[in-house]
């Protein structure tokens, strides 16, 4: 009966509910989302800044880029099978689309438990490679053995488990897990660092509580698997069987260019981060809080394209231009108006925004300017990644991920180094905006180029 009501519900989503109604379901919680996971991340800085001590802010800013090579990995198994079972949901092949689930879950498993082991093998080089010096390492270290080691495999699951429950419609199911691993987070924080630890081990807490938010999402997640039935989409059952190979060909040629593109976007930032560092510690601090607090808009970008991207890949084998074209129109639209919003009440409230994190005057003062300046690329990173997310909702990995290599290892890191040797300081700052400027230009003239038949006017009639 519960596979019955979900796939009832699956149809209604698809297939016949308005467009904007669709969209709403799908897209709604993936933003809430997406807020919730920034707001955990940042509540790690928000509680580390009480202390007033750049130095833990500065080495839990250095540890973020790490951290987020476990959604790398969860992009690999998570965007790729999900996006797959989107479209064979739409070719109406079911049981196929059960073996691709299985098959990206057990991915996970494999690919976030290698990764942790390597880190805790070598954590002392990666840390220095970072930037970690002596008065930022022992706290880099205590977070990442908890955030990482400890935690990165239910991380890895818990976002895999939510790409694929939102590939299937459980776009509301998808979006609890995360944020009930958000809010655990946020009360946990405090807990650990200012009533369970000592003091000098704020840094270990933040990461303790974050370690444990993340395991009990990820038991709420395989709770909802293992109790929703026989028959499900979504199975942990090996018994299913093995994918075929053509989908296991697609699931990578999707994931690894999206699991390569969210790295790259990393790299950007560890660069930043060493090339900030140059300069001072507080400027580090600086640009840290800065990365996060511009991450607001840019994840409700991202949750919007999560949400979207199940939709137009199901109408994309299903067919169906008509409902494909307007969930493409009205997800950018929407998506363009926030982070027109954002630009603005950045460049107000800007000093307001940081205090929050820090009360240092000279940080607060930096980071402020940083955002003011960075916030104006907002517009074009959303239209850069809406492009990818199409082209993986297409299953054009290869075109997703010509436009993430040409993105970060043409136009943005490049203009890391080269700003940054013309202007200094702030031309590490500006380059985000003259880099996405070109990117922009560049994922326009892909799409036009390489979008699929179906959304060409001279090519089907619209249903």
């Amino acid at each position: 009966m519960n596979s019955y009501k979900n796939k009832l519900s699956r149809e209604d989503v698809f297939q016949s509910l308005p467009v904007p109604s669709a969209l709403r379901i799908m897209i709604l919680p993936s933003v809430i989302s997406q807020l919730i996971v920034l707001i955990y991340n940042m509540a790690d800085t928000f509680y580390v800044g009480q202390t007033n001590n750049p130095y833990m802010v500065a080495s839990t800013s250095l540890i973020l880029p790490v951290f987020n090579i476990t959604i790398c990995l969860a992009s690999l198994a998570g965007v790729g099978g999900g996006s797959l079972v989107s479209r064979l949901l739409g070719q109406g092949r079911h049981d196929e689309a059960r073996r691709v689930s299985t098959f990206s879950i057990y991915l996970a498993l494999a690919i976030s438990a290698l990764f942790a082991l390597i880190m805790a093998c070598f954590m002392r080089p990666i840390l220095r490679l970072l930037g970690a010096g002596s008065n930022t390492y022992e706290y880099a270290r205590q977070y990442a053995l908890s955030v990482i080691v400890a935690g990165g495999v239910p991380t890895v699951l818990s976002n895999v488990l939510s790409n694929l429950l939102r590939s299937v419609g459980r776009s509301t199911a998808a979006g609890f897990g995360i944020v009930l691993g958000g809010v655990l987070n946020i009360a946990l924080d405090p807990l650990f660092m200012f009533v369970l630890l000592p003091d000098g081990q704020e840094v270990l807490g933040a990461g303790v509580a974050t370690c444990i938010s993340n395991c009990i999402a990820c038991l709420y997640f395989i709770a909802v698997l293992l109790l929703g039935g026989r028959g499900q989409v979504i199975t942990f059952n090996p018994g299913v069987g093995l994918a075929e190979r053509e989908s296991i060909k697609a699931i990578f040629a999707v994931g690894v260019p999206s699991a390569v593109t969210n790295f790259l976007f990393d790299l950007d930032y560890v660069i930043l981060d060493r090339l900030m560092v140059s300069y001072h510690d507080l400027a580090l601090a600086a640009i840290g809080i800065v990365l996060k607090v511009e991450r607001f808009p840019l994840n409700i970008g991202v949750g919007i394209c999560q949400g979207m991207m199940p939709l137009v890949g199901y109408n994309y084998a299903a067919g169906n231009r008509k409902r494909m074209r307007d969930s493409i129109r009205l997800s950018l639209g929407v998506g363009l108006i926030i982070a027109a919003i954002s630009i603005a009440l950045y460049e107000i409230f800007a000093s307001q925004l940081i205090r929050l994190f820090l009360d240092d005057a000279q940080t607060v003062e930096l980071a402020s300017a940083f955002l003011r300046v960075r916030v104006l690329a907002t517009p074009l990173m959303f239209i850069s990644f809406f492009t990818v997310y199409l082209f993986q909702a297409f299953g054009k990995g290869t075109v997703s991920l010509l436009l993430g290599m040409v993105r970060w290892l043409v136009f943005n890191i490049p203009m890391l180094y080269l700003l940054n040797t013309i202007f200094g300081m702030y031309g590490l700052v500006w380059s985000q905006v003259t880099a996405d400027t070109l990117s922009v230009i560049m994922s326009l003239t892909v799409y036009i180029k390489f979008r699929p038949p179906i959304l060409r006017k001279d090519q089907l009639p619209e249903r």
